[in-house]
Protein backbone atom coordinates (compact mmCIF):
# COMPACT_ATOMS: atom_id res chain seq x y z
CA UNK A 1 0.00 0.00 0.00
CA UNK A 2 2.86 2.34 0.86
CA UNK A 3 4.65 1.54 -2.73
CA UNK A 4 0.85 2.52 -4.21
CA UNK A 5 0.59 5.76 -2.38
CA UNK A 6 3.87 7.03 -2.98
CA UNK A 7 3.71 5.99 -6.86
CA UNK A 8 0.28 8.20 -6.55
CA UNK A 9 1.89 10.92 -4.69
CA UNK A 10 4.97 10.94 -7.36
CA UNK A 11 2.34 11.03 -10.36
CA UNK A 12 0.60 14.32 -8.98
CA UNK A 13 3.65 15.59 -8.34
CA UNK A 14 5.42 15.50 -12.08
CA UNK A 15 2.11 16.31 -13.20
CA UNK A 16 1.89 19.59 -11.21
CA UNK A 17 5.14 20.41 -12.56
CA UNK A 18 4.68 19.43 -15.93
CA UNK A 19 1.72 21.46 -15.95
CA UNK A 20 3.18 24.57 -14.56
CA UNK A 21 6.35 24.39 -16.18
CA UNK A 22 4.43 24.44 -19.19
CA UNK A 23 2.56 27.29 -18.44
CA UNK A 24 5.56 29.66 -17.54
CA UNK A 25 6.82 28.63 -20.88
CA UNK A 26 3.53 29.90 -22.25
CA UNK A 27 4.12 33.27 -20.72
CA UNK A 28 6.25 35.80 -22.45
CA UNK A 29 8.05 39.14 -21.30
CA UNK A 30 6.26 42.38 -22.84
CA UNK A 31 8.95 45.05 -23.62
CA UNK A 32 7.16 48.43 -24.02
CA UNK A 33 8.98 51.25 -24.43
CA UNK A 34 8.57 53.92 -21.96
CA UNK A 35 8.95 57.64 -21.61
CA UNK A 36 11.89 58.55 -18.92
CA UNK A 37 11.96 60.79 -15.98
CA UNK A 38 14.80 62.93 -17.58
CA UNK A 39 12.91 63.04 -21.28
CA UNK A 40 9.57 63.80 -19.86
CA UNK A 41 11.40 66.15 -17.70
CA UNK A 42 13.09 67.95 -20.54
CA UNK A 43 9.99 68.38 -22.20
CA UNK A 44 8.10 69.85 -19.78
CA UNK A 45 11.21 72.32 -18.76
CA UNK A 46 11.35 72.91 -23.31
CA UNK A 47 7.32 73.71 -23.44
CA UNK A 48 7.46 76.16 -20.42
CA UNK A 49 10.25 77.96 -21.73
CA UNK A 50 8.69 78.02 -25.32
CA UNK A 51 5.12 79.43 -23.46
CA UNK A 52 7.46 81.79 -21.14
CA UNK A 53 9.26 83.46 -24.21
CA UNK A 54 5.51 84.52 -25.59
CA UNK A 55 4.91 86.12 -22.03
CA UNK A 56 2.97 83.43 -20.89
CA UNK A 57 3.06 81.42 -17.72
CA UNK A 58 1.88 78.20 -17.67
CA UNK A 59 1.96 74.93 -16.29
CA UNK A 60 3.53 71.46 -17.87
CA UNK A 61 2.04 67.62 -17.14
CA UNK A 62 3.67 64.99 -18.71
CA UNK A 63 1.98 61.72 -17.91
CA UNK A 64 3.40 57.82 -19.06
CA UNK A 65 2.08 55.39 -20.78
CA UNK A 66 -0.41 53.97 -18.22
CA UNK A 67 -1.56 57.52 -17.36
CA UNK A 68 0.52 57.87 -14.36
CA UNK A 69 2.64 61.39 -13.37
CA UNK A 70 6.14 61.48 -14.58
CA UNK A 71 6.50 65.02 -14.00
CA UNK A 72 4.22 68.36 -13.10
CA UNK A 73 5.48 71.72 -13.69
CA UNK A 74 4.34 75.25 -12.80
CA UNK A 75 5.72 78.47 -14.20
CA UNK A 76 6.41 81.17 -11.45
CA UNK A 77 3.12 83.43 -11.03
CA UNK A 78 1.39 80.85 -13.56
CA UNK A 79 -2.59 80.76 -12.15
CA UNK A 80 -4.00 78.72 -9.51
CA UNK A 81 -6.08 76.38 -12.05
CA UNK A 82 -2.75 75.89 -15.04
CA UNK A 83 -1.68 72.57 -13.60
CA UNK A 84 -5.21 70.69 -13.51
CA UNK A 85 -5.95 72.38 -16.55
CA UNK A 86 -2.20 70.88 -18.06
CA UNK A 87 -3.10 67.58 -16.06
CA UNK A 88 -6.37 66.76 -18.02
CA UNK A 89 -5.52 67.96 -20.90
CA UNK A 90 -2.34 65.13 -21.23
CA UNK A 91 -4.99 62.82 -19.92
CA UNK A 92 -7.28 63.69 -22.22
CA UNK A 93 -4.85 63.15 -25.01
CA UNK A 94 -3.35 59.82 -23.88
CA UNK A 95 -7.03 58.50 -23.30
CA UNK A 96 -8.37 58.58 -26.85
CA UNK A 97 -4.71 58.58 -28.53
CA UNK A 98 -5.62 62.29 -30.20
CA UNK A 99 -4.18 65.66 -29.43
CA UNK A 100 -6.59 67.43 -26.65
CA UNK A 101 -8.27 69.58 -29.58
CA UNK A 102 -9.33 66.82 -31.73
CA UNK A 103 -11.11 65.11 -28.96
CA UNK A 104 -13.05 68.83 -28.09
CA UNK A 105 -14.04 68.58 -32.22
CA UNK A 106 -15.11 65.21 -31.17
CA UNK A 107 -17.15 66.46 -28.06
CA UNK A 108 -19.12 69.15 -30.30
CA UNK A 109 -20.50 66.04 -32.41
CA UNK A 110 -20.54 63.54 -29.49
CA UNK A 111 -21.26 65.63 -26.72
CA UNK A 112 -21.61 62.52 -24.13
CA UNK A 113 -17.79 61.94 -24.29
CA UNK A 114 -17.37 64.83 -21.91
CA UNK A 115 -18.96 62.54 -19.49
CA UNK A 116 -15.30 60.72 -19.10
CA UNK A 117 -13.59 61.59 -15.78
CA UNK A 118 -10.85 63.35 -15.90
CA UNK A 119 -11.00 64.58 -19.28
CA UNK A 120 -11.16 68.23 -20.85
CA UNK A 121 -12.51 69.62 -24.21
CA UNK A 122 -9.69 71.91 -24.43
CA UNK A 123 -7.06 72.21 -26.85
CA UNK A 124 -3.10 72.04 -25.30
CA UNK A 125 -2.86 68.03 -24.96
CA UNK A 126 -0.66 65.98 -27.19
CA UNK A 127 0.02 62.56 -27.36
CA UNK A 128 3.71 61.18 -27.21
CA UNK A 129 4.81 58.74 -29.54
CA UNK A 130 7.57 56.55 -30.15
CA UNK A 131 7.01 55.66 -33.82
CA UNK A 132 3.62 54.44 -34.18
CA UNK A 133 3.41 53.94 -30.40
CA UNK A 134 1.82 56.07 -27.63
CA UNK A 135 4.21 56.24 -25.17
CA UNK A 136 2.99 58.92 -23.26
CA UNK A 137 1.51 62.53 -23.25
CA UNK A 138 1.94 66.16 -22.70
CA UNK A 139 -0.28 68.63 -21.15
CA UNK A 140 0.20 72.21 -21.01
CA UNK A 141 -2.08 75.01 -18.85
CA UNK A 142 -2.14 78.43 -18.89
CA UNK A 143 -2.03 80.52 -22.26
CA UNK A 144 -5.12 82.51 -22.93
CA UNK A 145 -6.24 79.81 -25.77
CA UNK A 146 -5.75 76.42 -25.86
CA UNK A 147 -4.02 76.63 -29.14
CA UNK A 148 -0.50 78.30 -27.86
CA UNK A 149 -0.43 75.62 -25.54
CA UNK A 150 -0.68 73.13 -27.92
CA UNK A 151 1.83 74.82 -29.45
CA UNK A 152 4.04 75.03 -26.44
CA UNK A 153 3.69 71.54 -25.96
CA UNK A 154 4.68 70.34 -29.49
CA UNK A 155 8.30 72.33 -28.76
CA UNK A 156 8.42 70.18 -26.00
CA UNK A 157 7.78 67.00 -27.63
CA UNK A 158 9.76 67.99 -30.95
CA UNK A 159 12.85 68.23 -27.89
CA UNK A 160 12.71 64.64 -27.32
CA UNK A 161 11.25 63.44 -30.60
CA UNK A 162 14.63 61.83 -31.80
CA UNK A 163 15.79 60.15 -28.57
CA UNK A 164 11.70 57.94 -28.13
Amino acid sequence: MQKRTRAVVSTVVFSLLAVNGTHAFGQSVRNEKQISLELASEAAMSAIAQCREQGFRVSAVVLDRGGNTKIAMTDDSAGLHTLDSARRKAYTALTFRVPSAEFAKRVATTPALASFEGVIALAGGLPIRSGNEVIGSIGIGGAPAGERDEGCAQTGIRKIQSRL
